[in-house]
């Protein structure tokens, strides 16, 4: 229904589902500011319902394109996650080449959602054929209440109990407990957690508390300190710790940022990273790589993240499973062995 002889849908079809104008719908595809959202919405999610090449069809689209893709940052603690943070910069690029290897384009949009209708606006507004959301902030339940729509997207982040939609993201507990672990192979025994409340970190932090009671360490929650993504909170929260007078002779990290930050005040205090105080972070960015000493870490495959992320939105299918990337430990400097 609504297709020609050869199973394409024609902007006649789509001008009769919609109930406009043929040239209506064409200035809808062409996203021509006459044309309301509304109409526009309705025009588009036809158009990707009934398959209709509208990319091609819109001279204003990249030459050649067999797709495009909406990459958007949800907020956490009140703001937009920036996109400044590295380990964001790198599962971006990996997007990127992953796209492109389906002949695909990709955006990042402007829009950062903070609710539910944030997220229709998100998925609706946009003529991409599909949506990827970098983490739910804490939208996992207005995400769950989308995945009940036909709309087409998949989520970078934490699998969470009761999840409907689709995410890609490593397993986070097996990663915190097997960087705690190491450090408790090492001796250390007064280890500290640094991570903030965003799902993966709270993961991360099950995982370090399972390590620690595997390693019949009592869990001290002076140890567990609250940060969130910045290398500067990290670098403030230790360098309070030191000058409290708390001992730690072991970091985990849930961020590779949250690390280096930790290190930094850690040797502005005269401390030693191994020396003094051992130290694992979480994700392989390229700063890991870069640091003095340089950083052991929990490595997250962010090139087969984008490659599975791509595939999720456009080969798009009821089976909203999530999918697990392993995570290795990756051992440098600063643990010392």
């Amino acid at each position: 229904m609504g297709t020609n002889s050869n199973n394409n849908t024609t902007l006649q079809d789509l001008a009769r589902l919609a109930g406009v104008s043929v040239s209506t719908v064409s200035r809808a595809l062409n996203d021509e500011p006459v044309i309301s959202t509304k109409t526009k919405q309705r025009v588009w999610a036809l158009a990707r319902e009934h398959n209709y090449p509208f990319r091609h069809y819109m001279p204003a689209a990249p030459i050649g394109a067999e797709g495009s893709i909406a990459i958007v940052t949800p907020h956490v603690r009140g703001r937009p996650v920036p996109l400044t943070h590295p380990f964001f910069l790198e599962l971006i690029a990996q997007i990127g080449e992953a796209a492109r290897a389906r002949d695909c384009d990709f955006v990042v949009s402007h829009i950062s959602p903070a609710g539910y209708d944030d997220l229709v606006h998100a998925v609706t507004t946009s003529r991409a054929s599909g949506v990827i959301f970098l983490g739910q902030g804490t939208l996992h339940d207005q995400l769950n209440q989308l995945a009940m729509t036909k709309e087409r997207f998949v989520v970078w982040g934490a699998h969470i109990a009761g999840q409907r939609y689709c995410s890609v993201g490593s397993d986070n507990i097996l990663g915190g407990r097997r960087a705690t672990l190491h450090l408790t192979r090492m001796g250390r025994k007064r280890i500290m957690f640094l991570g903030g409340s965003d799902p993966e970190a709270s993961q991360r932090r099950r995982g370090y508390l399972d390590g620690v009671a595997e390693s019949r360490l009592e869990a001290d929650p002076a140890l567990i300190v609250s940060v969130e993504f910045e290398l500067e909170a990290a670098e403030a929260a230790v360098a309070r710790l030191i000058h409290e007078g708390v001992t730690f002779d072991g970091i985990v990290a849930s961020s590779d940022l949250i690390a280096l930050g930790a290190i930094r005040a850690l040797r502005r205090s005269g401390l030693t990273v191994p020396g003094d105080v051992s130290v694992v972070g979480y994700d392989d960015m390229l700063l890991s790589r870069l640091s003095t000493p340089t950083l052991s870490t929990i490595r997250q495959d962010t090139a087969e993240a984008g490659r599975l992320l791509v595939s999720r939105v456009l080969d798009f299918s009821p089976d909203h499973s999530p999918v697990h990337l392993p995570t290795d430990l990756i051992v440098r400097e600063s643990c010392g062995g």
